[in-house]
């Protein structure tokens, strides 16, 4: 949200917005708005620097040779296959920083990283000039007939030198290519970048704990102070305990340091629908995921707030669907570990604070008539959520809206009861 928001204890906000408290009880417009955007910052080998890039699913389908220099199917490109099987849009920012773009003396890379090493420029001596043909790793991905290099266009991946001299060459390649370094403070870049952004999840790749610690806090922050409402996927933190970050536990091919998981569970996190749950989820993936674990371990893991994957009849699958708030308090029950509860919840905090910043704020009077209003769109917006199967016994009369402490002020109160689906069976079979 641009203006106001996040959590109250008393009616005395200054800045205009919505501010919503989530409790558990006692022992736009009103529709929903969609799922599946996912924000990660990741080092490339080619790309724009420190820049914020929206790529949807059909764009990475489509378009990932321009976007990122290699094709859909390339190895390089495996963590992010990982992420779109359930993303449908990702903002992606490029961390290293300092490379240098490879380059001859017809043309430099559009880009800086090691991946411009593999284009090549061939020239072809034609009759009314000449023919410049660019290859990225044995593809033709342009051809463009010029006088002179002053004619040239750049395209996708080189510019040109105006000032080359054309001659017939079977093949020039660039050179000189190096990826940058990812310093830690270039994630906080990254962070800031994302304030001007809505999306579901917040992946994290790296291993390090100061940066984990970063988003973590900064996830905390956005989802309490501002009322910016979405979760972080970690790569082992479960010390955040926090219904904000999900900590993933499972390595990559015996490698501890290889936090590739968290591409499939950011995605999965963004793109799972509101009227379902990640537990027991068939990891459809590429990458080997340990999952060496005795019972008591996956049982630690599930009293800890861990999300871990586990082997079940030779496939891998999510044990249980789970972020790391552990400590349970009066006013936040068990509940609010379950992903499936915060998603629904965060739903209803994104939705009417979008629906009263554009409806209400400054254009609706506080009377009785548009507190009645501001109700019906409420209880519109909850009995979707109950359609869908969101929500259930779901009863207009609890929700209340009435005029807050100042006359520009409106307090609601809300009762929801989210739905999870079902993951113990009990079962007693009485033999006669």
């Amino acid at each position: 949200m641009a203006l106001g928001g996040g959590t109250f204890t008393f009616q005395n906000k200054v800045l205009p917005g919505s501010y919503i408290n989530f409790v558990s009880a006692a022992a736009a417009s009103a529709s929903l708005s969609d799922r599946g955007y996912a924000a990660l910052a990741l080092p490339l080998h080619w790309g724009p620097e420190h820049t914020v890039i929206t790529v949807t699913k059909g764009d990475f389908y489509q378009n990932s040779f321009r976007i990122f220099g290699y094709g859909y199917t390339h190895e390089a490109l495996a963590g992010l296959r990982d992420l779109f099987l359930y993303a449908s849009t990702c903002y992606l920012y490029r961390l290293d920083t300092g490379g240098t773009a490879a380059e001859n003396r017809l043309a430099r890379a559009l880009y800086p990283g090691i991946r411009g090493n593999d284009i090549t420029l061939v020239v072809k001596e034609e009759e009314d000039g000449f023919s410049v043909l660019t290859y990225v790793d044995g593809a033709l991905k342009d051809t463009q007939t010029a006088a002179d290099a002053s004619s040239l266009t750049d395209n996708d991946f080189v510019t040109f030198d105006p000032d080359a001299l054309l001659e017939a060459t079977a093949g020039l390649p660039l050179t000189g290519g190096a990826d940058g370094v990812v310093l830690d403070d270039t994630y906080q870049g990254f962070l800031n970048a994302m304030e001007g952004y809505s999306f579901q999840t917040l992946g994290c790749l790296s291993p390090n704990d100061t940066v984990k610690k970063l988003f973590a806090s900064y996830t905390n922050r956005m989802r309490d102070e501002v009322g910016v409402k979405f979760q972080c996927v970690l790569y082992r933190y479960p010390d955040a305990d926090s219904e904000g970050v999900i900590s993933v536990q499972n390595a990559v091919g015996g490698d501890d340091t290889d936090t590739s998981m968290v591409y499939w569970v950011t995605g999965a996190a963004a793109g799972c629908p509101l009227n379902r749950s990640n537990t027991n989820r068939l990891y459809n993936g590429e990458f080997d995921v340990d999952t060496n674990n005795t019972q008591a371990e996956l049982e630690n893991f599930i009293k800890s707030g861990i999300f871990a994957f586990h082997l079940v009849s030779g496939q891998v699958r999510v044990l249980e669907d789970i972020n790391t708030f552990v400590s349970v308090t009066d006013e936040k029950s068990a509940d609010f570990s379950l992903n499936q509860t915060i998603r629904v919840l965060d739903q209803i905090a994104t939705d009417i604070a979008a629906l009263f910043c554009t409806k209400y704020l400054g254009k609706i009077q506080n009377d009785n008539a548009g507190r009645i209003s501001l109700w019906n769109d409420i209880v519109t917006h909850h009995q979707a959520l109950e359609a869908v199967r969101a929500i259930e016994d779901f009863d207009p009369a609890n929700v209340i809206v009435s005029v807050g402490d100042s006359k520009r002020s409106v307090i609601v109160t809300d009762l929801v009861t989210p739905v999870c689906a079902m993951s113990q069976l009990y079962m007693t079979v009485v033999v006669a």
